[in-house]
This record gives structure tokens, sequence and C-alpha cells, in this order.
């Protein structure tokens, strides 16, 4: 156990500190070496972990792909101008048409999508609205926080669904009517907390005339209207595959890539451009990442949290879903929610209760906030605004998310009973 918890210690170290050349993907496959050169995992354990974060990790690519088109097209900017425009000016409504926005952007382009490609776009309007720095921070980090509490309704929505819906054999359809209503309770309650928090921040008239014409934004009409078409097909090719057990990748990677031939056929973005730049290196984040976790499972952490849980599940129904949440929240927190996920779904494997599955996949969304190295979407969205010129510290994010998360998970964890 101490080998193993050494080797995740240092590899997820590495992956927060990102030492200068060194990518994340290049980091966690050089922990998976180690663990399979000191013997805490073996080629086996490989196979096994492949197995159950490739459909999670290419549809991933896709949604982040197709993401990065519908950006080019203007599709988001279009988005956040006309959220501006519908408040009338009215800083309060803003915010919540901001949220909302956001809320929608992260169950349809999930987590990664909301806070990699909407708050760079969001940030810009902001300065162009001339806010004081105080009100562009309250957006920003309530945008973030909305971006993983929201990423909850679509398997495709975070990697962390993905993971649990192929580990249990979960369907499409099946998932999506069990956890839409914790999203609608979570994308209501997250706005309610965020606004009670950062209410005085928000001022109360914002001057909208600064902004352009949303369509003025939009590199082709008609290319923006078929988007909103081939956004619906391919949800319905979602619930169709489901019937007949089709991977979630078959659809997010394929229908990343047709949009991305069409928009490139009208010379509309650079298809090479944007197949270099997709983040391949979350393929070898996840499966290296899961190696090395791979490794503290077989060392007997999964055996532990598996005794745990089924103390818990043999309390009540509220005790176990609650405290099921809870334990995968700060195990998030302290240790990423990719991990995790992967610990608590095999941790929860033999016990006769589906319900605990669906409290860890929302502890592991709203868990990491806690901290900012909780997830790979925080750590990569604290080092988009930081190139932006927003700083966020360790202490004031994690006074924030400690603040936030706690009473919003509650009640997001009792919407399930």
């Amino acid at each position: 156990m101490i080998l193993a918890s050494t080797i995740f210690l240092v590899t997820l170290l590495l992956v927060i500190w990102q030492p200068k050349g060194l990518q994340i993907g290049t980091t966690a496959v050089m922990g998976a070496i180690v663990a399979l050169l000191f013997g805490v995992v073996s080629m086996d354990d490989v196979w096994i972990v492949t197995g159950i974060v490739w459909d999670a990790t290419l549809a991933f690519v896709g949604i982040i792909i197709l993401s990065m088109v519908l950006d080019a097209i203007g599709f988001f900017e279009w988005a956040a101008i006309q959220m501006a425009r519908l408040s009338g000016g009215r800083g309060h409504v803003m915010f919540v048409f901001s949220l909302l926005l956001g809320a929608l952007v992260a169950a349809l382009f999930a987590n990664d999508g909301a806070a990699l490609i909407l708050t760079p776009i969001l940030l810009a309007k902001m300065r162009i609205l001339k806010l004081n720095t105080r009100t562009i921070l309250a957006f920003i980090l309530a945008g973030g926080f909305i971006s993983d509490s929201a990423s909850l309704p679509f398997v495709f929505s975070n990697l962390t669904n993905i993971v649990t819906a192929d580990y249990f054999h979960i369907g499409f359809g099946t998932y999506f009517a069990r956890m839409i209503l914790p999203y609608l309770v979570s994308t209501v309650v997250s706005i309610g907390v965020l606004w009670l928090l950062l209410r005085r921040d928000i001022p109360a008239r914002v001057e909208i005339g600064l902004l352009k014409d949303p369509d003025s934004v939009l590199a082709s009409k008609t290319l923006f209207r078929f988007s909103w078409l081939f956004l619906l097909l391919l949800i319905a090719g979602y619930f169709i595959g489901d019937v007949y057990h089709v991977p979630v990748s078959v659809f997010a990677l394929g229908g990343g890539l047709l949009f991305l031939l069409i928009a490139a056929k009208g010379e509309y973005v650079n298809a090479r451009e944007i197949i270099r730049t997709a983040p391949w290196q979350v393929v070898w984040f996840s499966i290296g990442l899961y190696i090395v976790v791979y490794g503290l499972k077989n060392a007997g952490l999964t055996d532990y949290l598996h005794s745990l849980l089924l103390t818990l599940n043999h309390q009540s129904q509220p005790v176990a879903v609650v405290g099921t949440g809870f334990i995968s929240a700060i195990l998030s927190a302290l240790m990423n929610n990719m991990p995790t996920v992967m610990i608590m779904d095999i941790a929860l494997q033999d016990i006769p209760n589906h319900t605990l599955a669906y409290a860890n996949i929302i502890g592991c969304n709203l868990g990491p906030k806690m901290t900012p190295f909780g997830s790979l979407a925080t750590l990569l969205w604290l080092h988009v605004l930081s190139q932006k010129g927003v700083k966020i510290g360790f202490g004031q994010y994690s006074r924030f998310g400690l603040i936030v998360t706690p009473p919003v998970l509650l009640i997001v964890l009792l919407s399930l009973l």
C-alpha cells in the first residue's frame, strides 16, 4: 500500500504541478510505467483498465472536437451575446442567465466544454461591458462551479458519468431518466447558493449596448442553423444507440468528426488545426492515471472502501446515498475525481444498490469543486484564466468551494431518493 500510494501521490503531484515540458498525459503514463516496473500493477491490469476507460476517453475527445468546431463558427459567442441581451441589462438577471447557459453547455458539451470554451468567451464579453474585477471574478467563479455541478443529465456530460455507466452497464436512456431530476435540482440550487454568496458583487445595471449584434459573430448562418439540427439528431442517435448497445464514443467521436468534415468542406474551420489541438493528452492521462490507481486497488484500498460502503448500505437509504456521495466528494477533492470514480465503482461493484452508483457520480462531479486540483477540468480552467490575466489563488478558490459545495451536494444527493 505504501509503494502504491507513493507512486500515485507523486504522479498526481506532477500532474497538478505540470513541470515545464511535461504534459499531463505524459506524466500519467510515466507513473503507469513506474507502477508496472515495481510490480504494483501487471500487464493484465493494463488491459482491464483500458477496457474500462476507452469509451469515456474517446467520447470526451469527440465532444471537445465538436465543441471546438462550434466555437470556431461562433456558436458559443452568439449564445453568450444573446444571453446578455435577453437580460435587458439587469445585472442579477444576467448572472442567472449566464449560469443557465453554463448549465446547458455543461449538459450538452460536458463540463470541460463549459469550463474551457464558454468561460473565455464570457470573460471577453464582461471586459467589453467594462465590469469591475470583483464582478468579473463573481461571474467566473460561479460559471466554473456550474460547469461541474450541472454535468449530470447525460452519460456524455462528464467523463465520470461515462466510466460509471459503462462499468455498471447503465443504458443511455436509463441513466437520463434517473439523473434528469438531480440535474434540474443541482442547477436551481447551485444558482440560488451562488447568487446568495456573490450578490453583493453583481451590479444592478450593465450596459449591454456595448456588445456586438449576435449574428455578426457567426462564420456562417447556414452552418449555424444546421448545427442545431445536427445536435438534435446526435442526441437522438445516443438514445437509438442505447437500444442496440452501441458505445457512447461511437456517436460522440463520430459526430464530432462528421461535423468537423462538414464545417471544413465549407472552409469555415481548419480541420487539421482542430485535430492537432484536440485534447489527445487526455487519452493518455486517463489510461495512465487509472493504471496507477489500479495499483491502489491491488493494494487493498477498494476492499476497505467496500467494507465502509457495505456498512452504509445496511443503514437507511438516505444514509447510504448521502454517505456514499460525500465519501466520493471528499476523495475527489483530495485525490482528483478521475481516480476516485474508478476506485469507488470497483468498491461498489458487489453492493446490490444501484442508487449508490449515481450517488458516486454526483459526489465525483461536485466534490472536486472544493479544491483547485479536484478535477482535470478545474486545473485546465485555472490555467486558461491565468493566461487571460485572471489569477485565482489556492486559498481563495478553496474557501469558495468549501462554502458552496457541501449544501448543494447534500440537496442534490437527497433528490436521488
